[in-house]
């Protein structure tokens, strides 16, 4: 056990610019898909400052342990992350899925949770690899 709290202890030790990027990112991508999934009627946070303990607290750290893995490792961890917490949301009702939405029409009303955790895992490759590009383009100039 403290060879993983010591792992975690220093995937977590990065700039702050570093931080504040990822921060930055995640929270006018999450902003952007609440909004998104409110118009298209297919979920969204009960309420509008979930954007901020689910993008910011519980993804960011998450993507700051995952990153530099590969693709798939990233995606796969990403899949239990998202998993648990689009079970926790829709358990605890503090995400709502509008009823007959599109992604219970394409996959059916059992899979939508599943649906939803396949789809967002993909936010931790992509955001890492976003983030980072980022963090390389205006901190160190390349």
């Amino acid at each position: 056990m403290k060879q993983v709290l010591d792992w975690a202890k220093t995937k977590l030790q990065v700039d702050r610019r570093l931080i504040l990027i990822y921060c930055l990112v995640y929270f006018i991508w999450g902003l952007g898909m609440n909004w998104f999934g409110t118009v298209a009627e297919i979920a969204k946070f009960t309420y509008w400052g979930q954007v901020f303990t689910c993008y910011i607290l519980y993804m960011v750290p998450i993507s700051l342990l995952l990153r530099n893995l590969p693709f798939h490792t990233q995606y796969a961890y990403g899949l239990i992350a998202m998993g648990f917490l689009e079970f926790g949301g829709y358990y605890f009702e503090t995400s709502y899925a509008y009823p007959n939405n599109l992604v219970e029409q394409l996959f059916g009303i059992r899979n939508f949770a599943l649906g939803m955790a396949l789809f967002f895992a993909l936010y931790f490759p992509l955001g890492n690899w976003a983030v980072g590009k980022i963090y390389k383009d205006i901190i160190k100039g390349n």
